[in-house]
């Protein structure tokens, strides 16, 4: 879903409750240009019991919507450069994404900042990143 969907009004809720305010959650940045219009943002959340992802409870799990007028800008890396910083002073080895099994530009995205395949589902993709700082 893009980005201006997921920040219509019907949708904010879901993104307030899911990214932003998500009591899990280690940290949560947002892009912005020099109008103030938001670029992006990117969500780090600890990975608790139970949770939607299946991701391992203590990973960090992340989430990535960069709008696709700001795509290949350095966004999305500098998004990424702040939630590096956050997981390792969170003390967490491993992040991981899941992504839709057929979004390649959000794979491809995560493949370089150095996510690597860890495992698939039935809609997606997971890649996980690791520490070498922990």
């Amino acid at each position: 879903m893009p980005m201006a969907q997921r920040l219509s009004i019907g949708k904010s809720k879901f993104v307030l409750e899911n990214y932003v305010s998500d009591p899990v959650g280690i940290r949560c940045s947002l892009a912005e240009d020099e109008q103030g219009a938001l670029l992006g943002f990117q969500s780090l959340i600890r990975s608790t019991e139970g949770n939607r992802y299946g991701t391992p409870v203590g990973w960090g799990i992340i989430g990535t919507h960069v709008s696709p007028d700001a795509a290949r800008t350095g966004v999305g890396t500098a998004l990424f450069v702040a939630s590096r910083k956050a997981a390792i002073e969170a003390g967490l080895t491993k992040i991981e994404a899941f992504i839709g099994k057929d979004n390649k530009i959000a794979q491809s995205y995560y493949e370089r900042m150095d996510f690597e395949t860890c495992r698939h589902t039935d809609t997606g993709v997971c890649k996980a990143w690791t520490s070498e700082e922990n």
